[in-house]
């Protein structure tokens, strides 16, 4: 295992979990009837709990939105940790993003047959025990894509729903009110760019009169 950097999720491997999870940018129930927030926060993963959250659509979508990619950065960062700290192996960074989505989905990384078999260098058991957490049937379709991620490296591509929930926690997902490109969920998922420091001027640096009366003489000596 490497001693340099930390390993994270690609910048693909990221659109994948925000496209598996979807975003609400309201707290809702799931299909387990958890209180879940933005895009998949639920209590588990820390404060604040969606349960106690202002029920329904925020006045500012762009502001619900920004808030649910603050909160799935914060999560994000300990799923990462707690992937490289049970995985004893070196991982390809598609493998790392799959095992990122599934724990991030589960907490099971830990626990789950699929990392035992993994530990052991077994990555045909691994990739196919990610079809032991099927439940309920929907998850289905994610896990096969988690799978053939781990297995083979296929991204998912598209632009990313974001959808409407009611005052009850029901998210409509008749129609999404509005979609992501794939730049703009990045640019959210990143984070926001550090603000460049304001240099102050240099102590050497003539300011005011002073300036005035060097640029004055140094036109002088130009036209002598």
């Amino acid at each position: 295992r490497s001693s340099g950097n930390p390993m994270h999720m690609t910048d693909r491997g990221l659109l994948a979990l925000v496209r598996h999870e979807g975003i609400v940018p309201g707290p809702y129930l799931d299909v387990k009837d958890v209180w879940t927030f933005g895009i998949g926060h639920t209590a588990a993963a820390g404060p604040p709990d969606p349960a106690t959250m202002l029920r329904g659509m925020p006045a500012d979508i762009d502001v619900g939105i920004r808030e649910a990619f603050r909160l799935f950065r914060a999560d994000l960062a300990a799923y990462e940790a707690e992937v490289r700290r049970t995985v004893k192996v070196p991982l390809a960074p598609h493998e790392f993003d799959a095992l990122v989505s599934f724990h991030y989905n589960t907490g099971a990384i830990a626990r789950a047959t699929l990392t035992k078999a993994l530990n052991v260098g077994n990555r045909v058991a691994a990739a196919d025990a990610f079809l032991n957490w099927r439940r309920p049937a929907s998850i289905i379709s994610r896990r096969e894509a988690e799978r053939d991620l781990f297995r083979h490296g296929r991204y998912p591509g598209g632009t990313i729903p974001v959808w409407s929930v009611d005052r009850t926690g029901r998210v409509d997902f008749s129609r999404p009110i509005r979609r992501l490109t794939e730049d703009e969920a990045l640019a959210l998922a990143r984070g926001p760019s550090p603000t460049p420091p304001v240099l102050a001027p240099s102590a050497t640096a003539p300011t005011g009169w002073l300036a005035r009366l060097a640029a004055f003489f140094s036109t002088l000596i130009r036209r002598a």
